[in-house]
C-alpha cells in the first residue's frame, strides 16, 4: 500500500510538472477506467527537485473515497475528473487569461483562429470574475441575436455558470450548427436579464475587409456640413476584425491592391482603420499590422516579464503608409492585440483614436500544446504602449469620444466623425 501511495504521488507530481513546462512532451500518462478503478501506467519517473517535497496523499485519498464511496459509479469519469484537477491548479493562480483547454476547447480556439469554427460567434472574457461578451462577430448569430460587447452572460441553458472557467462557458456555448443555445444576458445598461435564443451556425471570420471610395459613397454615414464640402474627396476604410492565422497574408493582399489605387490620387485623404469589436489574436501579428503605419525601427509594443525586465517590440519592415494620415475606430469590444495597434499609432503621433474606451487587456499568453490535444495558455508578460502605459483593466481612451446613436441604428456616427476627423 505504501508502494502505491509513492506511486500516485510522484504520478501528480509529473502531471504538475508536465503543465508547468518541465520535461515538456516527455510525460505520457494513460488512464484506463475498468469496474469504475482507475489503472495508470508511467513512463516518467523523476518529479523536477522543486515539487519533491509536497505531499499529495490528500489527492489521492479523496480521490481513492470516490471511487469507493461515491453512490453513482456513472458520475466517475477518470477524463473528466483528471482534466478537472489541471484546471484548478491554474484557475488558483487568479489570473482569468492563464487557462488550461482541455482537448475539444483547444480544438474550438485554434479552429478560431483559422477563421472557422461552429457555434454563435461571440469572443467571450472574464472581467470581475465575471463571463461577458469582449465582442460579437460582424453578421454572427451572436449579433443577429441582439448580443452586444459588455454583455455578461448569466446562465446558459438555464444553469447558472457562476464560477465557471473561461474554458467551460465556451465548451457550453459553442456546438454543432443549427442546434440552439439559450444565453441568459445582462445587457451593459440594463438591470434586468433577458433570455435569448440563438442558432449556432458556421462561422466564418474574414481577418480584414475594404474599400475605397468617395465620401459620398460611403454607406451608414448621414453628410454634415463639412463632409459634403469634402463628398468628393477619397479615404480607404480597413475594417480588421482578428489577428489570426491569415491576417498577414490577407492584409497585405488587400492593402497592396488598395495602394494601387491610391497612387497619385489628389483627392486620397487617408485611411481608416476600423478595429471595433476585435478581440484580439496574435502578438506578431499586431506588429506586422502596426508596421505598415510606423517607419522601421519605431518601438510598437514593450513587453514586461515578472522580473520588470523590458524588451521592445519595433516595426520591422517597410510599410506602404508610413507617412498617410489615419484614424482608428476603437470600442469596449477592441482588444488585446488591436489595443497594441491603437496605442503604438498614437502614442508615435500616427493616429487619433475615435469612438469609446477599449477592453483593456494588457498581458501576453504563450499558448503551448500538451499531447493528447490539450493546451496550456501562460500569461508570460503585461504589455504597455510605446510610452510605457499599461491598460490592463482601464483600456484606451479615445482622444474623441463618439457613442452610437441607439435611436438611429443603421447609422454609424463614430465612422463619421472618424471621416470627419480625416478631411477636415
Amino acid at each position: 500500500m505504501k508502494d502505491r501511495l509513492r506511486g500516485f504521488q510522484i504520478i501528480i507530481l509529473i502531471l504538475i510538472a508536465f503543465f508547468g513546462g518541465y520535461y515538456f512532451g516527455l510525460n505520457k500518462i494513460s488512464l484506463d477506467w475498468k469496474n469504475y478503478k482507475p489503472a495508470l501506467s508511467i513512463s516518467s519517473k523523476e518529479p523536477p527537485p522543486s515539487l519533491s517535497n509536497l505531499d499529495f496523499s490528500n489527492f489521492w485519498t479523496v480521490w481513492q473515497s470516490l471511487e469507493s464511496n461515491y453512490y453513482d459509479k456513472s458520475k466517475l469519469d477518470p477524463s473528466k475528473m483528471l482534466n478537472s484537477a489541471i484546471s484548478g491548479l491554474v484557475q488558483s493562480i487568479g489570473d482569468p487569461y492563464t487557462i488550461y483547454l482541455p482537448p475539444v476547447s483547444n480544438n474550438d480556439f485554434k479552429q478560431g483562429l483559422a477563421g472557422q469554427f461552429q457555434g454563435i460567434g461571440a469572443e467571450l472574457g472574464i472581467k470581475d470574475k465575471k463571463i461577458i461578451v469582449i465582442a460579437p462577430l460582424d453578421s454572427s448569430p451572436a449579433q443577429k441575436a441582439g448580443i452586444k460587447a459588455g454583455d455578461t452572460v448569466l446562465k446558459v441553458d438555464g444553469a447558472s455558470i457562476e464560477g465557471w472557467t473561461l474554458s467551460q462557458a465556451v465548451s457550453k456555448i459553442r456546438g454543432a450548427k443549427g442546434t440552439v443555445v439559450t444565453l441568459s444576458i445582462l445587457h451593459k445598461d440594463s438591470k434586468t436579464p433577458q433570455d435569448i435564443k440563438i442558432i449556432r451556425d458556421v462561422i466564418v471570420v474574414k481577418s480584414i475587409d475594404g474599400f475605397i471610395k468617395k465620401v459620398k459613397d460611403i454607406e451608414n454615414i448621414k453628410l454634415s456640413s463639412l463632409l459634403k464640402s469634402h463628398e468628393n474627396d477619397e479615404i480607404i476604410y480597413l475594417k480588421l476584425s482578428q489577428f489570426g492565422d491569415n491576417t498577414n497574408k490577407d492584409w497585405l493582399a488587400l492593402v497592396n491592391n488598395l495602394n494601387l489605387k491610391v497612387a497619385n490620387n489628389p483627392n486620397f485623404k487617408g485611411i481608416i482603420l476600423d478595429v471595433r469589436n476585435n478581440p484580439g489574436g496574435y502578438l506578431t501579428d499586431a506588429a506586422f499590422i502596426a508596421s505598415e503605419f510606423l517607419k522601421e525601427g519605431t518601438p510598437v509594443v514593450i513587453q514586461e516579464s515578472g522580473q520588470a525586465e523590458r524588451s521592445i517590440l519595433k516595426a520591422s519592415r517597410r510599410g506602404l503608409f508610413v507617412n498617410t494620415p489615419i484614424v482608428i475606430l476603437i470600442n469596449k469590444g477592441s482588444a488585446s492585440a488591436s489595443e497594441i495597434v491603437s496605442g503604438a499609432l498614437r502614442d508615435n503621433g500616427r493616429a487619433k483614436l475615435v469612438g469609446e474606451t477599449s477592453f483593456g487587456k494588457g498581458t501576453i499568453q504563450e499558448a503551448r500544446d500538451l499531447g493528447n490535444g490539450a493546451g496550456l495558455h501562460i500569461t508570460i508578460a503585461k504589455w504597455l504602449t510605446p510610452n510605457g502605459t499599461w491598460i490592463n483593466g482601464k483600456g484606451l481612451v479615445p482622444d474623441i469620444s463618439v457613442s452610437l446613436d441607439q435611436k438611429d441604428q443603421p447609422r454609424d456616427s463614430q465612422l463619421e466623425k472618424a471621416i470627419e476627423e480625416l478631411v477636415k
